[in-house]
């Protein structure tokens, strides 16, 4: 086996991981994110636990590119759609309006969805290889500080994900800018 494979190795490994109902963890451009399949309920209930984190919250969803957002949130207007697409990809997180269809336990509380089209390499790579979008909320418990490294994952977590997929944080030192779709009001710097 190669160097060059091992990565790939992992991504596939990862990527099964989520199809079978599991969760990982994985870096981001700020923060390490925890990771599921967005449409299996009892591994987001997973990651709610793992985080602590009240469902009503809503959860981020990322992707390798706008399409694998699709099956979950409305379009807007033209011009709102050409100005979000010009911010990605990149640490730009939009709430737009959910489809119908989107399950609560990624909305929450609200009738928008927060999604991002990820700038960091290994996360599209993973998006790619599970083909759609994942879960990304950041790898902490609630109220506490995010993880940056594979090592603070496991120790900020009482119950482990079934993968970490190591890897650096790239590209910012905060978590994502949310804005919401509709007026582009900037919610969290």
């Amino acid at each position: 086996m190669t160097s060059a494979s091992l990565p790939n190795q992992r991504l596939r490994r990862a990527a099964r991981i989520i199809a079978d109902g599991g969760v990982v963890a994985y870096p981001t451009e700020a923060v390490f994110g925890l990771g599921c399949d967005p449409r299996n309920g009892d591994a987001v209930a997973r990651i709610l636990r793992m985080k602590r984190r009240d469902v009503a919250k809503g959860l981020i969803l990322i992707a390798a590119d706008p399409s694998q957002l699709e099956p979950f949130v409305l379009p807007l207007t033209a011009d709102r759609m050409a100005e979000i697409r010009a911010s990605w990809p990149g640490p730009n997180t939009w709430l737009l309006p959910a489809r119908p269809e989107t399950p609560r336990w990624l909305t929450g509380r609200f009738d928008t969805l927060a999604v991002r089209v990820t700038a960091h390499p290994l996360a599209t790579a993973l998006c790619r290889a599970y083909g759609g979008a994942i879960v990304s909320t950041s790898a902490n418990q609630a109220s506490r500080r995010p993880a940056r490294t594979a090592l603070q994952v496991r120790l900020a977590l009482d119950e482990r994900p079934d993968m970490i997929l190591a890897g650096a944080c790239v590209g910012s030192d905060q978590p994502s800018r949310i804005r919401d779709g509709r007026t582009g009001r900037i919610l969290r710097v």
